[in-house]
């Protein structure tokens, strides 16, 4: 399993995403799920990805191969698409088209399968947009109401960005958000693991302004982590009923 996490604030995008991979206790790997698009000054285009590894895999790589093809065009490359919404659905399409083409080779052995992604991003005179992609190709974007999107194992990482996402939120704070979600996942789910990546692109950039990757034991996420669970026992402690 896996789990991805995008805020989008008033003043730009954050992602995380972790990498493992899982196909039983002994099959364990990992594999980036955060794809990074860039026509810098112009358009940033990430997409995280949560499911059958051989659904993303190939969706992602078309997508790539589109984007450098002489036949190119704002149908079919993201990098040429006039919107983020245009951006969305070409890549539910294609999500779409692959999730068929691989369930009709599992049918015959009685298995299905499955994947999702996150797309967010910004063109230039456009204005930063989030999207939650389903296998069927169809979409939901993020709001001002709900200014976050998850896929893969978002059960545990959820109260926490209720509770203090706000599109007013810092991107500082946005930063601090999805790493204590990731925790809190980590914490509660051993399909989820690191290393994690993570990717802050702010608004009016047109580019990735920061990646990241923490491996397992970095000292300032394990330092973060320890802080929050002593705030959360000290204010669990202080809690009256």
């Amino acid at each position: 399993m896996t789990y991805c996490v995008g805020l989008l604030v008033n003043q730009g995008i954050v992602l995380l995403s972790d990498t493992r991979t899982n196909a039983g206790l002994d099959n364990i790997a990992t594999y980036r799920k955060m794809f990074n698009f860039e026509n810098p000054g112009e358009r940033v285009i990430s997409i995280m990805t949560a499911g059958s590894l051989s659904i993303t895999q190939t969706t992602i790589s078309r997508l790539a191969e589109a984007t450098v093809a002489e036949d190119a065009t704002p149908e079919t490359s993201i990098l040429l698409a006039p919107s983020m919404l245009d951006v969305a659905e070409i890549v539910g399409n294609m999500l779409a088209k692959v999730r068929a083409e691989v369930e009709e080779k599992l049918s015959a052995m009685g298995q299905g399968a499955s994947a999702s992604m996150i797309v967010a991003g910004q063109r230039r005179k456009g204005r930063m947009r989030m999207f939650l992609v389903y296998p069927e190709g169809n979409f939901i974007q993020a709001t001002d109401d709900t200014p976050f999107l998850q896929i893969g194992e978002h059960k545990y990482g959820k109260p926490i960005l209720d509770r203090v996402v706000r599109p007013q939120t810092s991107l500082a704070d946005a930063q601090k958000a999805v790493l204590l979600s990731m925790d809190s996942t980590l914490r509660s789910n051993l399909s989820v693991g690191m290393p994690l990546d993570m990717a802050v692109i702010e608004r009016d950039a047109y580019r990735v302004g920061l990646t990241r990757r923490f491996e397992a034991g970095d000292p300032e996420f394990r330092a973060m982590s320890e802080a929050w669970s002593n705030a959360l026992r000290e204010s669990f402690v202080r809690v009256s009923i």
